[in-house]
């Protein structure tokens, strides 16, 4: 056993440890690779957790079924879900993408490799202590959900192990900063476009890993008696420096992601780096002031300290997110038109290679996080509107539809490229890995559209195992929105078979997928093969179909943000 194990960290290398990849022609490191698959595993590990605790929470949520009632362990079991989705899942992932887009995008060893060791150790021991704590809580103890918002009396071993576990993350990003300093230093050259980006995301979360390591540590000290009392309003600024700071860390990741996928598999160009890199500076200046949302019916803060994080700096990352909204189809476009594929307004992307599980996944997560997460996040973060999102049940669909599907199915065909070109093994079957981006998109795109609609439409709320049938100590009834949230559970559920058969493929296909052979693409070369350089020039190629997508994507922002208007309108009655 522990040789089969031994083998899923090997391929052939060369006398240096290098090896070429089939797919993407970049020269591989041992170094790089092995803690790529490590970190890759392990995320996959804190993604089957969060899912078994997914699992129960949606079918209490679905009141059909009301499986754990309010008092009977349903934060716990809410807690332990978005500890291991939202954090655990992503952060295993993210740190491997810094270890793509670093060494191995720039054909170098990972260095201080005992660091990488020991960052992911920490960073384990940290998740297994969030994960006991948790647990420990009980049914009727306060659980921390993942806020921990003081003065809940959350364990101290909670705000301990999160520190772990923060600290962890920063000392495995140190191998990633080593080599971009390396690089810059040897290299007269600017840094590639993936490993920008890949840099961006790092700075953000070294912000964000800062302001966790504040908060969690302000709180400890409270819950130990280092000192007698804690500023609640403090604790909250500081809390969502991280709280929000790690999903903007998700999204910078997923971004570079799609640029990375999108060029080996679909065989994208990249049509203005300059632009591109200017969209992912914006980021690194403007997204994480998007935080202040989460605190925009808190009491001590002024309107125009509101209006200023949410309205015109947070414009700043969503201008940057409709230049990649634009720039990564037009990239596609111009490749694939260049290449000779595809004739016609969409003749580019209906006939790209919809049945490459890594192709389809990145393309449903862009247009599920743009069309779905984006321009609901863009709403519900302006102080009108957000009085009619805010702690309903529209919130949690927000943000599922910018995580659960977006970031989640990026990350998901990441692990299916790493499964090809890093494991070296085929699928154990292609047809149910082609069907997965298909069915979890399709099922949980519906889900999280319930989620919206009950929250906006009802005013749903979010926290509470059950709302349809009776609020405790109210008449007040929410029975109208029973049938919006009874589809939601038929298609959480259905999401979840899809999140359950995604973990089946790839684990057996890393144990049991029939290996490649040297030289095999397994498939994943895009048509026309992949070429960096040469043939027309990028400026002279037709680009009409992206400009007719982002038309589509401009009249259904414009459209929901009318009907949005229109909803608070009937909420407080104007001209009545």
């Amino acid at each position: 056993m522990s040789g089969t194990l031994r083998d899923l960290f090997e391929n052939e290398y060369d006398r240096e440890g290098f090896r070429t990849c089939s797919v993407t022609g970049l020269e591989i490191h041992r170094s790089a690779e092995v803690f790529v698959k490590l970190f890759g595993l392990t995320a996959v590990i804190a993604l089957v957790v969060g899912g078994i605790f997914a699992t129960t929470v949606a079918l209490t949520r679905w009141e059909l079924i009301g499986l754990i009632g309010e008092f009977d362990g349903y934060y716990v079991h809410l807690s332990l879900h978005a500890w291991n989705i939202l954090i655990f899942w992503m952060v295993f992932m993210e740190i491997a993408i810094l270890y793509v887009g670093g060494p191995m995008v720039l054909g170098r060893r990972l260095p201080i490799t005992k660091v990488a060791g020991l960052g992911w150790a920490t960073m384990v021991v940290g998740a297994i202590g969030v994960n006991v704590s948790i647990w420990r809580m009980g049914p009727t103890g306060d659980a921390p959900l993942l806020t921990a918002y003081v003065p809940l009396e959350v364990s101290q071993w909670f705000y301990a192990s999160a520190i772990v576990f923060l600290l962890g993350a920063t000392i495995a990003a140190l191998p990633f900063f080593l080599t971009i300093w390396r690089e810059t230093r040897q290299s007269s050259g600017s840094l590639p476009l993936v490993t920008f980006g890949a840099f961006i995301t790092s700075i953000i979360a070294f912000e964000a890993i800062l302001g966790g390591l504040a908060a969690f540590g302000y709180a400890l000290s409270w819950r130990i008696g280092l000192i007698g009392s804690i500023d609640v309003g403090l604790y909250r600024h500081l809390y969502w420096i991280v709280g929000h700071g790690t999903q903007q860390i998700n999204l910078v990741a997923m971004v570079t992601v799609w640029y990375f996928l999108t060029h080996v598999v679909g065989g994208a160009v990249v049509v203005s780096e300059k632009v591109s890199r200017t969209a992912f500076i914006l980021y690194l200046f403007f997204i994480n002031l998007g935080a202040a949302h989460h605190l925009m019916v808190d009491p001590g803060l002024s309107v125009g300290w509101r209006v200023w994080n949410t309205s015109y700096a947070f414009y700043g990352a969503a201008f940057a997110s409709l230049i990649h909204a634009f720039a990564i189809p037009a990239g596609l476009e111009a490749g694939r038109r260049r290449r000779g594929l595809g004739g016609g307004l969409f003749g580019w992307l209906t006939g790209a290679p919809w049945r490459n599980p890594v192709f389809s996944s990145v393309i449903f997560s862009i247009i599920l996080f743009g069309f779905v997460g984006g321009i609901t996040g863009v709403l519900m973060g302006q102080i009108q509107l957000n009085m009619t999102w805010h702690n309903t049940f529209a919130t949690v669909g927000h943000f599922h539809g910018t995580v659960a599907l977006g970031t989640t199915l990026a990350f998901m065909g990441l692990i299916f490229f790493v499964i090809k070109t890093m494991f070296r093994r085929d699928f154990v079957s292609d047809r149910l890995a082609s069907a997965i981006p298909y069915a979890y998109a399709g099922a949980f795109g519906i889900a999280v559209m319930m989620m919206i609609y009950a929250g906006i439409l009802y005013g749903v709320p979010r926290r509470t195992s059950s709302v349809v049938e009776e609020i405790p100590g109210t008449t007040f009834s929410l029975s109208a929105a029973a049938p919006f949230m009874n589809v939601f559970g038929i298609f959480a559920v259905l999401a979840i078979l899809a999140g359950v058969l995604f973990v089946l493929v790839a684990v057996g296909s890393i144990l049991f997928g029939e290996p490649l052979a040297d030289g095999d693409d397994g498939g994943l070369l895009p048509e026309g093969e992949f070429r960096t350089d040469g043939g027309e020039s990028i400026h002279a190629i037709d680009m009409r179909g992206t400009f007719g997508i982002c038309l589509i994507f401009m009249a259904t922002f414009v459209l929901l943000y009318v009907l949005n208007w229109f909803l608070l309108t009937q909420l407080w009655s104007i001209g009545q």
